[in-house]
């Protein structure tokens, strides 16, 4: 059974497209995934076939529309009877379903985020734009997954529609990479991720001048780059905040393992954010790096389940809470963190997405 994947980025670093397509591929399915140029065409070795449509707009909305015209045209060519479709995010799911409906083959929607309700699109035209566009399509979407549980229950309540299959981004288990005699000076506060707005970066950084003893080490990249270096500079943090730019994945892995401490600090300016659970989370858990995180619902059932860190409610706390995790150091989450990391993995959202496509070639093969 073919299944034809499709996702708006270069492929990279999207690290949940590649663990749905590793798994896949490795229970019998043959695979071919699509991506774009948007960002750079960086080499990449896959155990499957992809390939990425060469986008020449530089503006992204244009690139939004150039996508979803080549995209349609590109499935037209490499789909057939026995393939099955895989639209990740909403920025692809317009020509998937309208293949899906001219081939008559099914389609499978995976939402990582809830696209109209992020933060970049609030307030704008063209939050009513996808707005549309996700109440024609997603009711009569068959098959849906999601990345939280919260994102579930919301999609079934605003739609009317059967709760999609949860399956979160948690990274590969890996053993505990910790060596607890290494003991950092200055410690080391870590966020990873898109830097972004809404994501508690210029807090973070403006609480640095409280905290003592300790650095702030950003590892990412994004439109806010350049904002947030000139507000460290003027605050005098240069030596207190280093951004490390955008990393290989193995190579942040190794940065993410030498913190003390990995923030998750999101904004409430969006349902998206507020239902998340992010990525970075379950990453610094499998680090066995304790966690700074808002208290939103999913990264709030994290902290409360395995006391695995502090929760804010106000980003005025950030510093306080920082130091009680900085006193407390790693080595006292140790039995904490290493319940999480076995429970929070890919390990167990596999058999959920196995699962659905089983469900998916049942039906309709």
């Amino acid at each position: 059974m073919k299944v034809i994947v499709s996702v708006f980025n270069n492929l990279y670093t999207d690290q949940r497209v590649e663990k749905v397509c590793a798994s896949l591929a490795e229970n019998g399915y043959e695979i071919n995934l699509i991506g774009n140029s948007w960002g750079g065409l960086v080499k990449m070795e896959r155990n499957y076939s992809f390939s990425r449509i060469i986008l020449k707009s530089k503006i992204l909305r244009y690139a939004y529309l150039e996508f979803q015209w080549k995209l349609y045209h590109d499935l037209l060519k490499k789909a057939d009877k026995n393939s099955v479709l895989l639209s990740n995010d909403l920025d692809t799911l317009l020509p998937n379903y309208l293949i899906s409906k001219k081939l008559g083959i099914p389609l499978v929607f995976d939402s990582h985020e809830i696209f109209t309700e992020m933060p970049s699109l609030n307030g704008r035209f063209t939050q009513k734009i996808w707005r549309k566009l996700e109440q024609s399509i997603v009711p009569k979407v068959r098959y849906m997954m999601t990345a939280s549980e919260s994102y579930a229950d919301w999609f079934a309540k605003t739609y009317h529609i059967d709760r999609p299959v949860t399956v979160q981004n948690f990274p590969i288990k890996i053993d505990n990479p910790q060596q607890y005699s290494e003991i950092n000076f200055p410690k080391i506060i870590l966020y990873q991720g898109v830097i972004n707005p809404s994501r508690g970066l210029d807090k973070i950084i403006t609480a640095m001048s409280k905290i003592e003893d300790a650095e702030l080490w950003i590892a990412g990249d994004g439109p806010k780059k350049n904002e947030f270096e000139l507000l460290t500079k003027t605050l005098g943090l240069d030596d207190k905040v280093k951004f490390l730019g955008k990393l290989l994945p193995k190579d942040l892995r190794e940065i993410t393992k030498k913190a003390d401490v990995g923030l998750s600090i999101e904004e409430n300016n969006g349902l998206s954010y507020y239902y998340s659970m992010p990525n970075k989370v379950s990453d610094y858990i499998q680090a066995r790096i304790p966690v700074i995180v808002s208290d939103f619902p999913e990264m709030r059932k994290v902290v409360d389940r395995f006391q695995a860190g502090e929760k804010i409610k106000e980003h005025t706390q950030l510093a306080d809470k920082i130091k009680i995790v900085l006193q407390n150091g790693k080595s006292f989450y140790t039995y904490n963190l290493n319940k999480a990391a076995a429970e929070l993995c890919w390990e167990r959202e596999e058999p959920k997405l196995l699962q659905l496509f089983k469900k998916v070639t049942d039906e309709n093969f």
